[in-house]
Order: C-alpha cells, then sequence, then structure tokens
C-alpha cells in the first residue's frame, strides 16, 4: 500500500527500538478504546464526529497564485481573528483584500486523488474524525528516492491515528532547535511499518500531560475527558435493551398465605416459560390454586430514567467535542432561527479551526514539493457553505447603494458578493446614480446625483408640429 515492504518483528517491544538507541514516546493508551467503544461502539459519539466530519469534507478546496504578500497576510490575521464569522464591513474588507492578494486564476489540486484508494472528499472526512477522535492526524507522503520526480509526492495517506507510535531519537532535546522526533511507527500486531519523520505531517491539538520522555507529542484526545460519559451511555443502551428483552421488572412469585413448594415454583416458572413462547392470547391464561403474590427487586425503565442520562451524556460529548446538541435531533433544539444560528456558529467554531490546521500543514509541508506550486497558496472558502449565507441579502443592499454613491464599483460591488470578475473595462469605474455616467463626467458637469428637470434655456426654443418656432 505504501510503496515499500514492511519491517517485520516477532516480539511487540522491539518494534520500538532503533539502532540509534531512542525508543518510542509512551501516549494514551486508551486511543484505540476511544475508537472501538466510542466512535464504533456509541451512537451518540459516532453521530456527532460523523455530522462535523460531513460537513467538513464538503468545503472546497482551491490553489491560488499569490500576488501580494501584504495583503495574503492581512487576510490570514481577519480570519485568525474572526474564524470567518465576520460582520458585512469585515466581509467587504475581506473580498478587496482576497482581489488584491490573490490572482484571478485558480490552480487545481497538486494531485488529482491524494491517493488510489481515496478522493480529496474521503481524505477530509478521515482527517476530521481522527482529529476529534484521537486528537492526531498523520499523512504519509510517497514520494520516489531518485529519477527526475525525486522527493515530489505521488500519493498522500492517512494513517490510523489510534495504532501510531512516535520514534524519538536518542536523548532528545525537547527544548532545542532540533526535532526530537526521529519518526513513526504503524503497528498492527507484530508487524511494523517504518516511516521517516521527513515523510510524515503530523496535525495535533496541544497536549498538557509533558513529560520528559515525549508524552506531550502527541495531541489530546478530546474524548480522554468523555471516557465516563462514553461508559455511561453504552451502559444506558444495554440496560434498555436488556429491558425490552426481558418484558419488565425482576421479582419473585410466591403464595401469599401459604408457602410454594420447590415443586410448585418450578412447576409455575415452566408455565411461564410456555406462556412467554407462545404469542397466542389463550395460551397467555394460567390458574393457580393458592393465592400468589409478587416481589419486585429492580427498578423499572421508568424509575432508572436511562434517556434523561442518555440526554445528559449526549451535551456532555457535544460540549467536549464543541458542537451543538441542538443539532442533533434533540426535542429541545429550538426555532428555525436558533437552528440557523447553532449550523454557522459549529463551522466557524469547529469546522474551521481544524481545516486551518490541515491548510497551514500542507502548505508549509506538502504544496512546495511541487516543481510548479511555488508561490501559491492553498486554501478553503467556507463563505459557500449556506450556513453564511444569511446576510446575503443585506450585503447586496449596501454594496447597490454603495454603487450608487460611487463608493464602489460594480467589479468591486461583485467581488464582494463572490461573483467572478467582470472584463467589461467600464466595470473598473466609479459611477453615480441610475444614469450610469462616471463620477469625472458627474464632477465636471456639476451633477448632484438627483434627477431634475431642464430648464428652457437648456431644454431648447418650443417647436409646433410645423417645426416653427
Amino acid at each position: 500500500m505504501f510503496g515499500y515492504s514492511p519491517t517485520m518483528y516477532n516480539a511487540f517491544n522491539d518494534a520500538f527500538l532503533w539502532a540509534t538507541g531512542g525508543g518510542h514516546a509512551p501516549y494514551d493508551v486508551k486511543q484505540s478504546t476511544y475508537v472501538d467503544e466510542g466512535y464504533n461502539e456509541n451512537a451518540l459519539v459516532y453521530s456527532v464526529v460523523n455530522a462535523m466530519a460531513q460537513k467538513s469534507a464538503t468545503v472546497p478546496l482551491y490553489v491560488r497564485p499569490i500576488k501580494n504578500e501584504d495583503a495574503m497576510q492581512q487576510i490570514q490575521k481577519m480570519v485568525g481573528a474572526t474564524n470567518y464569522d465576520m460582520s458585512l464591513t469585515q466581509k467587504i474588507r475581506y473580498r478587496q483584500l482576497e482581489k488584491k492578494a490573490f490572482a484571478d486564476a485558480v490552480l487545481p489540486l497538486p494531485l488529482e486523488r491524494p491517493n488510489p484508494y481515496q478522493t480529496w472528499h474521503e481524505l477530509m472526512y478521515l482527517y476530521k474524525t481522527f482529529l476529534r477522535i484521537t486528537g492526531n492526524a498523520y499523512l504519509y507522503m510517497e514520494r520516489p528516492t531518485d529519477g527526475m520526480n525525486r522527493g515530489v509526492p505521488k500519493a498522500i495517506y492517512l494513517l490510523p491515528s489510534h495504532h501510531i507510535k512516535i520514534i524519538v531519537k536518542d536523548k532528545p532535546q525537547y527544548l532545542g532547535l532540533e526535532n526530537p522526533v526521529a519518526g513513526y511507527m504503524l503497528i498492527e500486531g507484530d508487524v511494523a511499518h517504518e516511516f521517516d519523520s521527513e515523510d510524515v505531517i503530523h496535525i495535533r491539538y496541544g497536549n498538557v500531560n509533558y513529560t520528559e520522555d515525549g508524552e506531550h507529542l502527541y495531541g489530546h484526545s478530546p474524548l480522554r475527558a468523555l471516557l465516563k460519559n462514553i461508559q455511561s451511555s453504552n451502559d444506558a443502551m444495554e440496560l434498555n435493551a436488556k429491558t425490552l428483552k426481558n418484558g419488565g421488572a425482576f421479582g419473585f412469585i410466591h403464595g401469599k398465605n401459604v408457602p410454594i413448594t420447590e415443586e410448585q415454583a418450578a412447576s409455575l416458572k415452566q408455565r411461564l416459560v410456555e406462556m412467554n413462547d407462545d404469542p397466542g392470547d389463550l395460551a397467555r391464561i394460567a390458574g393457580s390454586s393458592a393465592e400468589m403474590g409478587f416481589t419486585r427487586i429492580s427498578l423499572t425503565a421508568d424509575e432508572l430514567k436511562p434517556f434523561d442520562y442518555l440526554k445528559f451524556d449526549m451535551k456532555q460529548i457535544c460540549n467536549a467535542l464543541n458542537w451543538s446538541d441542538n443539532l442533533m435531533n434533540n426535542d429541545d433544539g429550538g426555532k428555525h432561527d436558533k437552528q440557523l444560528e447553532e449550523r454557522k456558529r459549529v463551522v466557524t467554531d469547529n469546522i474551521v479551526p481544524d481545516l486551518k490546521l490541515l491548510i497551514e500543514a500542507l502548505n508549509r509541508d506538502f504544496v512546495p514539493k511541487f516543481p510548479k506550486y511555488q508561490n501559491v497558496c492553498l486554501d478553503f472558502d467556507v463563505m459557500e457553505l449556506p450556513e453564511m449565507q444569511d446576510d446575503a441579502k443585506e450585503l447586496s443592499e449596501i454594496m447597490y447603494e454603495g454603487v450608487k454613491l460611487a463608493v464602489f464599483n460594480r467589479n468591486e460591488a461583485r467581488s464582494a458578493l463572490n461573483w467572478p470578475k467582470s472584463i467589461d473595462p467600464y466595470m473598473e469605474e466609479h459611477t453615480l446614480s441610475s444614469d450610469v455616467i462616471s463620477l469625472k463626467e458627474a464632477v465636471d458637469s456639476g451633477f448632484n446625483g438627483n434627477q431634475r428637470t431642464p430648464t428652457q434655456e437648456e431644454f431648447g426654443p418650443d417647436e409646433d408640429e410645423d417645426g416653427q418656432v
């Protein structure tokens, strides 16, 4: 899959020792638990992570040639401060900076497909999934070591984060300038695939668990603080399934006034089993010669209220993953306006930050490795998402008035609305009012922007039908 034969080891621990004398950095041992018991088995975790991964995969990616570095840096500062949650004036400013910073042409992605097994959409989905579950995403670049295309990536793969171990150098200096990471290993049983650190792009969340042997080199999983909620919701679903299966509460059947014998109890139990197996109405009827009683020794599902606990766990999971439980078919999700507000919030607070981590890493370690992709910028645009279009009408009205008052020209208005630039040179001129005259003409003629009736002298003498004055 990765273009070379894997190195195999017979002992698990041997996979962590290199000839340099280095070893592996200890990491969160519950990484596989987050995937197996969280994402794979817990419907709440899966639903939340799947929702954000699907949304992340819909954000368009494109490559743009850089025309002005200063303007691009201003854009980065604006995006960093707002996460695209901009006011109308900021959006207008953003589009103006875009026009100044980038050339009009848009280049294709360096690779049509990231690898033979996936599309970019699938890669983006898995990137978001692994990052949110484990706090880490590892992108392996397959590159030729010789020939004309030496060092140019042929493919890029997303490695399974929960099976990756970081290999540190011998006596690493974590506070120095040298990279302490010697490489990475994908461990599956007794088989280990080695990857050089130069071929792997590691994207991670910050980790407060600092140790001298390098635990902080791994990202912190958001699910680490949710293990009790994951277990609680799994137990609640298990209890619900058992309750439905047994059809009621546990307890003892006994004689009220006279004790029943062991033989009578066994016969009664057998009759109850037969009644449960036969769906016929008459088969459900049983008789007894003694007055019977039932003593319950368990709580019913109504008393335990497992669904209240599930609702609480869902809220905790959404809070830790920075998602909105109002968007998860919650009966208390609020009205339509509240839904629209929450959809926009999760884009700016959840989708954008993780995409910025990915784009920054690819612009630093991936895109520059392609010869024809120098001085370009891989970017994304969440402004195209439906959630970000709620103020399009108000923005159109502002730009319309701005064009009428010669504050903006027509191409600037089109740019603010994210429409393609017109090649007509007159679209670059500033005009006033509905007469569509240039600003220079308006100033020269004393035009005040309002329609008026011309004077008799300006209009000329009156003429009758015969042409007589």
